[in-house]
């Protein structure tokens, strides 16, 4: 396939990175970040399938343009995703953020364009670079801190990816990167998976996540939660689908997300959660790996980049109009900020699987999959769990946030929200309301469609089963809705056991290092200083007795010299004179009787 045929979406974005800092400081340049989203939209709807832009570096051969129907659907709402994003960001004068946005955006694109292992990696590092950028230009201590901290997680799930693929390297001779059976698994392939499941935030490698996304920036945060670990889902669907591990870990990260959301205070840690939550559910499809399931999964991320941003966008107008994102502080925000409340609900329904919105038509399809499969406790799982996402996202935050929370103070001022973060979020939710009216928009784009035509979301027990269930979640919340009131509070899930690490790492060096230092104490208050004293008394007798006597001995030496040399200058000639006689007859005489 001919490379004009083929336009990578992330050569845009890492141009504009790179011109942005010598653009002039003032508005006009912000217009210029649309360009590289619109030409990403058009790529991903217009690229060939097939490998394109193969090159030969250092022996390897490289392809950075590898296209099929499975990295065409992740690249469509990329696509998407970047240009709400970067619209929702136009009012943003920091470069430095949209600098990291488009690096990370870079390298998301990037991984999904890889055909080999060496390009995934470059570009998988890349996004971590960026990222942590978006949550550090906060500049808070609380964003720094995190960043550092998120950071470390993903510089660990890098090395274990770079050790799986140089020993995969070793033992098969080839970077390509493709299907894992799950049969033939090597100590390498095993390294990969746990590189791409950091990434991907399963349980208990997920504690990254709620730490670092509320901290980061409004505009960053909303980018960040598309990209990481929908790149993992990508990556992990095309090289482990079939695992049978995935298939317990998602459904454990299903039902394990759900619960630590419902007790949260933290809008955008609530969200976090639930991040983590609804991987879970693509993370189960591709777990069972069927054709089926693995087209909900596919299905599943597209419409959770979509309302899930839309989620974070609403947070943050509420962080940045009312300066928190804590429900204790917040409430009856529905009449001063009508226009949020509507996309935060259209983005709700939607992860809540409401029929009429893209969640609906994504989840149900790897509910059903994994039932036709016999994956009882699977379905039965991800059913739980969608319990739980409508209690905690599509009721308890809007009605602490927007209705029955603190009672509003008419005399606090709210910052006004620009026109642009409007348009960003009226943008996914119309995309939201569209893709659960007609899911043929979506389906038509999934990787599998041989078996597209058997899953209908819309027949009657799948809607009928979806309203009970949010039926009786509501009656749930409204019976239990003191019980579940927010409060201050800092909940650790698996934070405790690395903080436990932690101090262990720490004992384990402080204590030697204390003992050392103990024993060093005494050595020196009992030993190095009595020989110190010892030195100081020898170092005085030595300069009285040998430094003083050679000194005053050289300078009394010099003295008597020149005494002489004195009376040999002012002595007569004939003394001189004298003197050379009696040498010249000693000398006579030795050589006279010598002979």
């Amino acid at each position: 396939m001919a490379t004009s045929e083929f336009y990578h979406p992330s050569l845009a974005f890492l141009m504009m990175a790179a011109v942005l800092p010598f653009l002039p400081g003032n508005r006009r340049w912000k217009w210029l970040l649309l360009l590289p989203p619109l030409a990403a939209v058009y790529a991903a709807f217009t690229n060939s399938p097939g490998d394109h832009l193969t090159i030969s570096w250092l022996g390897q051969t490289l392809k950075l343009g590898h296209v099929d129907a499975l990295s065409q659907v992740f690249a469509q709402v990329f696509a998407v995703m970047s240009l709400a994003g970067l619209i929702f960001s136009l009012h943003v004068n920091d470069k430095g953020q949209h600098m990291a946005a488009l690096l990370y955006v870079t390298g998301g694109f990037g991984c999904l364009m890889a055909g080999d292992y060496l390009t995934l990696f470059a570009f998988w590092e890349l996004m971590s670079i960026g990222s942590t950028f978006l949550v550090m230009l906060n500049r808070t201590r609380e964003s720094v801190l995190a960043s550092f901290r998120y950071f470390l997680y993903h510089t660990a799930g890098g090395l274990l990816l770079l050790a799986g693929l140089l020993l995969r390297h070793k033992y098969t001779g080839s970077f390509d990167f493709g299907p894992i059976p799950p049969g033939t698994a090597t100590c390498a392939d095993w390294l990969i998976l746990a590189g791409f499941c950091v990434n991907a935030a399963v349980v208990p490698l997920h504690a990254w996540l709620p730490d670092a996304y509320p901290r980061g920036t409004v505009t960053g945060s909303v980018f960040m939660c598309a990209y990481t670990t929908k790149t993992a889902v990508y990556v992990l669907a095309r090289a482990f689908p079939g695992w049978d591990i995935l298939a317990v870990a998602g459904t454990i990260m299903a039902v394990y997300g759900v619960v630590f959301a419902s007790m949260e205070n933290n809008a955008r840690k609530i969200l976090s959660y639930h991040i983590v939550s609804q991987v879970g559910y693509m993370v189960a499809g591709i777990g069972v790996g069927t054709a089926m399931t693995l087209n909900g999964a596919s299905a599943h991320a597209y419409a959770h980049i979509l309302y899930k941003g839309l989620l974070f966008m609403a947070a943050g107008c509420v962080l940045y109009s009312a300066g928190t994102q804590k429900l204790d502080e917040l409430g009856g925000l529905a009449s001063r900020l009508p226009w949020v409340m509507v996309c935060y609900m259209v983005a709700a329904l939607s992860i809540s699987g409401m029929p009429v919105f893209n969640g609906f038509v994504s989840k149900t399809m790897t509910i059903a999959g994994a039932a036709e499969d016999h994956r009882t406790w699977v379905a039965l799982g991800l059913e739980v769990a969608a319990v739980g996402t409508f209690i905690s996202v599509g009721l308890k935050l809007p009605y602490f946030a927007f209705w029955g929370g603190k009672k509003p103070d008419p005399e606090r001022k709210l910052k006004p929200i620009p026109a642009n973060m409007y348009v960003g979020m009226a943008l996914l939710a119309v995309l939201c309301l569209t893709q659960g009216v007609y899911p043929e928009m979506l389906y038509k784009y999934l990787p599998y469609q041989e078996v597209v035509a058997e899953y209908h979301p819309w027949a009657t027990w799948n809607v009928v089963q979806a309203l009970m269930l949010l039926g009786f979640s509501g009656l749930a919340f409204y019976i239990m809705r003191r019980v579940i009131e927010p409060h201050k509070a800092l909940n650790l899930d698996f934070d405790w056991f690395y903080r436990l690490i932690g101090r262990g790492v720490l004992w384990l060096i402080c204590k030697p290092i204390s003992a050392i230092d103990a024993v060093w104490t005494i050595v020196w208050d009992k030993v190095a200083l009595r020989l110190l004293k010892l030195l100081a008394a020898f170092s005085a007798w030595f300069d009285r007795a040998a430094i003083d006597g050679v000194v005053d001995g050289s300078a009394y030496g010099v003295k008597g010299l020149g005494h002489l040399t004195a009376l040999l200058q002012n002595g007569r000639l004939q003394h001189y004179l004298g003197l050379m006689v009696v040498l010249a007859l000693l000398i006579f005489a030795f050589f006279w009787y010598g002979l």
